[in-house]
């Protein structure tokens, strides 16, 4: 989710979602650590339980990058090991590293050892895919999944395809390679001891249960962003948490939206993700249409979002 699971993003989410473990964009430890942009570890004390998502392949260097989100406050350091885009590839992250997990062992051994000397207990874990290109057979995946427990992996989260590293974009990595939830059940089944998360074209409800009868957890990703108000339908059906209304889930988000229209943040930069908030209701593409066409003007502020949900409010 780069470029869009930002702390704007994270902090909306939160306001739909006590229960949730909400996840970074994907960072990178070259970033962290040579490029020195700690930057990118701001988020909100509001955002926890939040995890920071790393990619690298460098031992020492995503090491020292766990260390600074431990320090940061980071409830757990992911490796990001299923990502497949050129631009991962490029700096030898992401799947492609699914093809050499003696490194990727390695990488989580150094980060958790590093992690514990710095005096945290957090955990450190591993997202991959079902296999990349040519491993299409179960056991590609055990091997791989042998060599992150033997690292010390104790929560691993697999996206139910396998990833080609080369002739699909990334968008078709995510729609056409086929899924194959069996083969994550059955690392579940045959891995008892290690908690499994599933992820992978899961976009209702009644799905998100279904996986739950065999693995610990899922994981929501685009789904979440294009049609927030799941995370609040999942909180009403998972723990009994009352259904909200939309209007005053973005009530509670006015304090937020000020306070970082204070210091200089752009309203475009909060609102790009309140876009799917309405999605299926009446008025919403004119709620969707008011805010891409006024977030960016001058001086833009909270009567924007108001003037937004007027259209809403008439269709009710």
């Amino acid at each position: 989710m780069m470029d869009w699971t930002d702390r704007h993003c994270r902090y909306f989410h939160r306001l739909l979602s006590p229960h949730a473990r909400l996840y970074t964009e994907m960072v990178t430890s070259a970033a962290l650590v040579r490029g020195g942009q700690l930057r990118l570890l701001e988020h909100s004390q509001q955002e926890h339980p939040v995890a920071l998502q790393l990619g690298g392949s460098e031992p020492e260097e995503l090491a020292q990058a766990a260390v600074f989100g431990a320090q940061a406050g980071y409830d757990e350091i992911n490796l990001n090991v299923g990502c497949p885009s050129d631009r991962v590839q490029s700096g030898r992250f992401g799947a492609c590293l699914m093809l050499d997990p003696g490194l990727v062992g390695q990488c989580v051994r150094a980060m958790r050892d590093a992690v514990q000397a710095a005096g945290s207990s957090i955990p450190v874990t591993v997202k991959c895919r079902i296999g990349v290109d040519d491993q299409d057979a179960y056991a590609g995946l055990q091997r791989f999944t042998e060599a992150m427990v033997e690292a010390g992996v104790q929560i691993l989260v697999v996206h139910a395809r396998k990833a080609w590293l080369q002739g699909l974009s990334p968008k078709e990595n995510r729609e056409i390679p086929p899924l194959d939830y069996d083969r994550v059940y059955r690392l579940k089944r045959e891995f008892a001891g290690l908690t499994v998360v599933i992820n992978g074209g899961i976009t209702t409800v009644a799905q998100v249960r279904e996986h739950l009868q065999s693995v610990d957890g899922v994981m929501l990703g685009r789904a979440a962003y294009h049609d927030p108000f799941l995370l609040a339908e999942l909180e009403t059906a998972l723990y009994g948490e009352p259904l909200p209304a939309r209007e005053a889930v973005l009530s509670h988000l006015r304090p937020y939206v000020e306070a970082e229209l204070a210091r200089g943040t752009a309203l475009k930069h909060i609102t790009r993700h309140l876009l799917g908030l309405y999605q299926g209701q009446p008025g919403a593409r004119a709620f969707r249409r008011i805010l891409s066409e006024g977030a960016h003007r001058p001086g833009a502020g909270w009567s924007l979002l108001e003037e937004a949900m007027d259209p809403v409010r008439v269709a009710a």
